[in-house]
């Protein structure tokens, strides 16, 4: 890695990596979602014995992004990550409708996570692996807070990633990642079946079950506590803010894939020494 890309060179390399990972994660958080309710669709059709009109076909790559306004066509030059958006002004070439700033915010964030993620880790495979961790977590927060869906066509992937890059021990040994990925499925697990018998109701979807055993398997199973508790004590402190500041109904479900995903970040920066701390002060 270091021979490819030049140890001083390496956060300039994935930081441009990200602003172009971030265009596609755009892509990936509008149309995957849509491209699940199409297949839902179809698969109620068949058990039913219907069929479906034939639809305009819709994946990550086609059709062609435009403008929802006025349809018109994304040319290439108008698709460069933050450039583009500051060239027109934050406004559709042809029709002049505002253009959402969270595109840009968003490849802004995929580039300053593989900046940070080279920097924390230095060039090499460590360094490359935390980046598609994190670039990962970005598209599967901001899907969750569009949808309240965490697709297994990210998440599943994301366990089986964590624990290829832990064959080699890149974050945890291997043991350590596949008990984390069993215990980070199972704590949520147990915790949605005991909410449910006590209640009545769902408290989380299978999705943030799947998530937490991704973190597991990159981080290890030690880090499971430190992930539980910061997600919840930031859940918690949005929720308790969204239900004061903006009337946000109690009744009202509130995604857990970000809060999983924000400690998930922080665990992987600083979460040993928040270990380590945690440890001293209860030694």
């Amino acid at each position: 890695m270091q021979a490819l890309f030049g140890a001083e060179f390496f956060p300039l390399t994935l930081g441009l990596m990200g602003l172009m990972m971030g265009s596609f994660l755009n892509v990936v958080i509008h149309r995957l979602p849509r491209m699940l309710e199409r297949e839902w669709r179809a698969q109620c059709a068949e058990l039913q014995g219907e069929s479906l009109p034939e639809e305009e076909v819709f994946n990550l790559a086609a059709p062609r992004s435009r403008c929802p306004h006025c349809g018109h066509l994304i040319s290439a030059w108008e698709n460069i990550p933050v450039i583009s958006y500051l060239f027109l002004r934050g406004k559709c070439k042809s029709c002049r409708a505002p253009i959402s700033l969270r595109y840009p915010l968003i490849e802004l964030a995929a580039a300053a996570l593989g900046v940070a993620a080279a920097c924390h880790f230095g060039a090499g495979w460590q360094a490359a692996g935390a980046a598609l961790l994190l670039w990962a977590l970005l598209a599967l927060a901001m899907i969750d807070l569009d949808t309240q869906l965490l697709p297994d066509s990210i998440t599943l992937p994301l366990v089986w990633l964590g624990l290829l890059f832990n064959l080699s021990g890149q974050f945890v040994s291997l043991s350590d990642a596949v008990i984390g990925a069993a215990a980070g499925y199972l704590t949520l697990w147990s915790v949605y079946w005991a909410f449910k018998l006590a209640t009545g109701k769902e408290g989380m979807g299978y999705g943030d079950f799947k998530l937490l055993a991704a973190l597991g398997a990159w981080m290890g199973w030690l880090m499971l506590p430190v992930i539980v508790l910061i997600s919840s004590l930031v859940g918690a402190a949005i929720g308790i803010g969204l239900i004061v500041f903006t009337r946000h109904g109690r009744n009202v479900p509130i995604p857990f894939g970000p809060y999983l995903a924000i400690a998930g970040v922080i665990a992987l920066f600083w979460g040993k020494n928040l270990n380590h701390l945690y440890l001293s002060a209860i030694g």
